[in-house]
């Protein structure tokens, strides 16, 4: 059975973002993921998933000014120095939340660039050595270029072979179902080839970004097939709800209270 993630910057937002860790508890939630942490001081975030008794799933890397359109800066040369900082600054969340995957952001780039494709291996395996120490994966996520255009990973088959020659352990896919049918469809074979270097996969409806029970896909044959490809992973809930959260979670259901 699937173990899924309440994503706290989507969800549950009719309550303050430390009390969604409360929110999504009392749904039946074992674990959650956000955005970014960083408005609120690191212990106030990890004595909520203590005191709920949530695991941390995922979170992402600074990623520059995101009010000013910014999405990370793994691929853009000039941003190097802010990328080092940025590992830095997330590294006392990671060990106050004890989450073990970390998302690295590419940015907006054009991949046609040498520079920026060079920039962003270097980027990529950087913080992949510096994290392995601590004992945290660094995972990359294709994003389709309808939600963000011009952001630089926007192709699954290229975070593939990025992985595959860069050949670092702790460096992992987050395979985005909402992204990958955008971007390409076919979803359930490329799960199949992309399992073995999956660390998280994310959900919503396609096209509306909803709740998973219906539009485009099949969920429930996805979540099943994440069970026949062995996936012990978490599944993050990465949409926007159609009204009051609560509301929308007759497909968690049959699932929620999964241990994490």
């Amino acid at each position: 059975m699937p173990r899924f993630a309440a994503n706290l910057s989507m969800m549950f937002t009719e309550v303050p973002f430390l009390d969604r860790f409360d929110a999504a508890a009392r749904a039946g939630f074992a674990a959650v993921e956000f955005l970014f942490p960083y408005d609120h001081p690191a212990d106030a975030v990890g004595e909520r998933l203590k005191q709920n008794g949530l695991t941390q799933a995922l979170f992402n890397l600074p990623p520059g000014n995101w009010d000013a359109g910014e999405k990370g800066f793994a691929a853009l040369p000039e941003r190097f120095d802010d990328l080092k900082r940025s590992l830095e600054t997330a590294l006392p969340y990671a060990k106050a939340t004890g989450v073990k995957r970390l998302h690295l952001m590419a940015g907006i780039a054009d991949r046609s660039n040498t520079k920026a494709v060079e920039q962003f291996y270097k980027s990529v395996a950087w913080a992949a050595e510096f994290y392995a120490p601590h004992g945290l994966d660094v995972v990359i996520e294709p994003i389709n270029p309808r939600n963000v255009p011009g952001y630089f990973l926007n192709d699954f088959g290229f975070a593939r072979d990025l992985i595959t020659e860069l050949k670092i352990s702790n460096l992992k896919l987050q395979f985005d179902i909402y992204h990958c049918q955008i971007i390409h469809g076919d979803v359930t074979m490329r799960l199949r080839e992309m399992m073995p270097i999956t660390g998280h996969v994310q959900i919503a409806s396609i096209p509306s970004r909803n709740e998973p029970d219906g539009e485009e896909l099949n969920y429930p044959f996805l979540f099943a097939e994440l069970d026949r490809l062995g996936y012990g992973g978490f599944v993050g809930c990465e949409y926007n709800p159609r009204g009051k959260t609560t509301d929308g979670l007759g497909w968690f259901r049959p699932y929620a209270g999964a241990k994490s």
